[in-house]
């Protein structure tokens, strides 16, 4: 089987896998994808190896999992291999457009192997959103207010509504739900990706996109919501569904009265998505490149819609609904297929170096199971998944340094190890496919047993393996920033 001349990865933010058409998902959020997927490798059971972004891209892009080098630190070592600096050195162009998500940036080391690197993070080719109203004396009024009313009994929940609609009234009525996108939709991520293909269609080259379209805030294209048959709100009504949904004062069951309309929202930006990698694939057949290409597609990570009372990704559970996602790889040589085995994203850059015949580094702690696939062998490795529990912004370096959530699954059972409760717990997925039932603690004793050897055994490793000179340069970075920035405040 002769290797594809080129690579394309391309990774979508809080893609679920149960929100995908060819992995059963009955709204058309992905008939391109659908389409592709009927001659491609697709991944059943695809697991992240972390969550969120900067727990999971590592492993995606060095084969490395988040918290080798300590919990203190995220993102890619100065000198650390990557799928792009291995294609780089093989003779590849690289280019890598990522739609302003500030946790895969330049700022976190993820440039490195890319001739071109675009983090839009400083762009003005999208606006910014609008806030709500704050600042001086007016938000230390409200403050002070706010703490008054939460002393009352019966008038803190009150205060909280007032506020919530006095904020939807106060800023101007924006014009259009681009004006409130936060990120780059998935047609400027594209439009730059076929201006550089054409730049260097004359070399092999590796191609990374990752797109943001179904990250919240839930602001669609209104075309993706017309292609999608769904109501389409005002700008207005769309960004007060937002804020609703944003809410951390409501309960479960009142916020559950908006989960429809915004799972709409977020099932547009899917369409979006899927609509611009048919646009860049219908590019490179006029380019007459598609015949040499292998294309992988897959998420950083799921969305949670309060199917354990929880919203959005944030690292305080290790659930399906946030691990699970899609993966379709196409070799323009190779057969469709289905991997029913778990298969774990730690493995998806040796397994793309191994299609493309070139051997992956002696760093990489993932192996290539691309050999396994092709010849219909089941996947037996058990698949890891971690992060630091509540580090919901690694900005702040205290947050990086909560204790672990570890996760480990093996055929139908996943066990679910949390460090802060100092619990675990067995999952049958097969019979529990949605995590509400743990089995007993008496139930299933060796495979328990199995899998909390196996999380020993990773946690042992990952502190034995440790590269300490990695280590230093990822802390030296983050100094250097560090002092940049305090540097910039002090001259302001």
């Amino acid at each position: 089987m002769p290797a594809p001349r080129s690579l394309i990865l391309i990774t979508v933010d809080c893609l679920r896998a149960d929100h995908v058409g060819f992995m059963g998902y009955g709204r058309p959020t992905t008939p391109f994808l659908d389409c592709l997927a009927a001659e491609s490798v697709v991944f059943r059971n695809a697991i992240v190896a972390g969550a969120p972004t900067y727990y999971s891209v590592p492993a995606i892009l060095a084969s490395r999992y988040a918290l080798a080098f300590g919990r203190d630190l995220i993102g890619i070592a100065p000198d650390e291999n990557t799928i792009a600096s291995v294609l780089q050195e093989s003779g590849f162009a690289t280019a890598g457009f990522s739609a302003g998500n500030p946790y895969i940036s330049g700022r976190f080391g993820f440039e490195r192997g890319f001739d071109t690197f675009c983090d839009f993070l400083n762009s003005t080719e999208f606006p910014a959103g609008a806030t709500p109203p704050g600042g001086g004396l007016r938000n230390r009024a409200n403050q002070v207010l706010s703490r008054a009313c939460h002393a009352m009994p019966g008038f803190g929940a009150a205060y909280d509504e007032l506020y919530f609609q006095y904020c939807q009234n106060a800023v101007d009525r924006p014009i259009s739900l681009d004006v409130l996108r936060r990120f780059p939709a998935a047609n400027v991520i594209v439009d730059h990706a076929m201006t550089w293909v054409k730049e260097n269609s004359g070399s092999p080259f590796f191609l990374w996109l990752h797109l943001m379209d179904p990250h919240a805030p839930y602001f669609p294209k209104r075309e993706a919501l017309e292609l999608m048959g769904s109501a389409t709100p005002s700008p207005s009504e769309a960004r007060y569904l937002n804020a609703y949904w944003n809410r951390n004062d409501l309960s479960a069951a009142r916020l559950a009265k908006k989960r429809a309309q915004i799972i709409e929202l977020y099932d547009a930006g899917i369409r979006w998505a899927d609509q611009q990698i048919r646009r860049l694939t219908e590019a490179l057949v006029e380019m007459n490149l598609w015949s040499r290409c292998a294309l992988a597609v897959t998420a950083d990570h799921g969305e949670g819609f309060l199917e354990h009372d929880g919203r959005f990704h944030a690292p305080i559970k290790l659930t399906e609904e946030l691990l699970h996602v899609p993966l379709l790889i196409r070799h323009p040589e190779q057969t469709s297929r289905s991997v029913s085995s778990p298969f774990g994203l730690i493995d998806l850059a040796p397994t793309l170096l191994d299609m493309l015949d070139l051997p992956a580094p002696a760093d990489f702690r993932g192996r290539s199971c691309w050999s396994a696939v092709r010849k219909n062998q089941p996947l037996a490795r058990p698949v890891i998944t971690e992060c630091v529990y509540g580090c919901s912004n690694p900005f702040h370096r205290d947050k990086r340094l909560g204790p672990r959530i570890l996760a480990v699954r093996k055929g139908n059972y996943k066990l679910v190890v949390d460090f802060s409760s100092r619990n675990d717990q067995l999952f049958d997925l097969e019979s529990d496919p949605i995590e509400k039932a743990p089995l007993p603690p008496a139930a299933c004793n060796q495979i328990r047993r199995q899998l909390l050897d196996c999380a020993r055994k990773h946690v042992a490793e990952s502190h034995k393996a440790r590269d300490f000179d990695r280590r230093q340069a990822m802390q030296l970075h983050d100094l250097r920033l560090e002092w940049a920035h305090s540097a910039a405040n002090i001259a302001n």
